[in-house]
This record gives structure tokens, sequence and C-alpha cells, in this order.
């Protein structure tokens, strides 16, 4: 896969996410539907918290690299998309997985196309950028998540929810990808 080609690693990305959320909907049915989008905020704050300090320890106890933490945040955000979409309608708790596979799916769409729109515009400068700072943003995402769960939704000039929860999953998959190209640069 050449490095030019955001597209095609962006989808191989979301394929291996989309793959693990799949197997563990399969293992454990919808179980997540329970939570409340501000609970997910909250598991998505753990799992980029956890990210900053192995970065900045140099070290882990837990035999889980970032990239599977990385995941966890595409999966988590989608997972609060899907409950922010939900709050105005019958979806119940316990959804079949063919209909949480195309809820997700739909979500991952939407979060690619924000993604190809800006990369026009940025000239996909994120390229340029290191991990740990995609990392700080999206715990600044999710602090900024935080205070508007906090405020009710309520904002004055800013973005919802939706809209960061959309830049945590782009940010996430960029940084994916970079430590793909890094391993593959390193072998």
């Amino acid at each position: 896969m050449t490095k030019a080609n955001t597209a095609a690693q962006y989808d191989e990305v979301v394929k291996k996410c989309r793959g693990v959320f799949e197997n563990k909907t399969r293992d454990y049915g919808t179980a997540w539907r329970i939570l409340r989008p501000s609970s997910l905020t909250d598991q998505l704050y753990i799992k980029a918290q956890r990210i900053r300090t192995i970065q900045e320890k140099g070290a882990q106890k837990i035999n889980e690299d970032i990239s599977s933490e990385f995941i966890g945040i595409i999966n988590y955000a989608v997972m609060a998309l899907i409950q922010l979409d939900a709050q105005n309608t019958s979806l119940p708790l316990e959804i079949e997985a063919a209909q949480a596979i195309n809820l997700y799916d739909a979500k991952i769409t939407v979060a690619k196309n924000l993604m190809q729109n800006k990369n026009h515009d940025y000239g996909e400068a994120w390229r340029d950028m290191r991990i740990s700072s995609l990392a700080d943003l999206i715990l600044m995402k999710l602090l900024r998540t935080k205070q508007i769960e906090d405020n009710h939704g309520i904002t004055l000039v800013s973005e919802g929810v939706d809209a960061n929860y959309l830049d945590m999953i782009n940010y996430a998959v960029f940084a994916l990808i970079l430590i793909h190209e890094n391993k593959l640069q390193e072998s």
C-alpha cells in the first residue's frame, strides 16, 4: 500500500476495527447499548489516557500495545454515535449483529467522508504529525465532549458531540496508519 493512497489505508484500518467490533458483537451481543453516550465518552477517555501514559513512560505492564487502544477508540466512538442517534428512536437494547454492523458501517462512512473533505482542505497535514500529537488531540476532543455533555449539549458556537466523536475516529485512524507506516520503515 502506497503512502499516498489515504482512502485505501483508511479502509484497511477500518476493516480491522470492524472485524473486532463484529467479533465482540457476536461474543457479547450489543450489551454496549446500555451505556449512555457520556459513559462511552469516559471509556474513550480511559483508552486515550492509557495511550498517553504509555507514550510518556515508554513502558507498559499490560501486554496490549497502543494500536489496540486506537482500535478501541474508533469502535467506542462509533458506538457513541450510534447511541446519540438511538436516543431519538425506538432502537431496542439488543439488536441483531447484522443490524449493528450496518449501523457501524453507516457511521464509518460519515467519518470517512469528513476525513476526505478535511484532507482536501488541509492537504493531509496529519501525515507530518507525531502519533503523540494525535493522541493529545483525541484527549482534547474528549475534554471538549465532556464539557458539552456537562452543559447538557448546549453550545454557543461549537460543534456538537457528534462532530467530536467523528474527529476522534479520524485521528485514531491516522495514528494507526502512521504506526503501520513506521513499522514498514523499520523492517
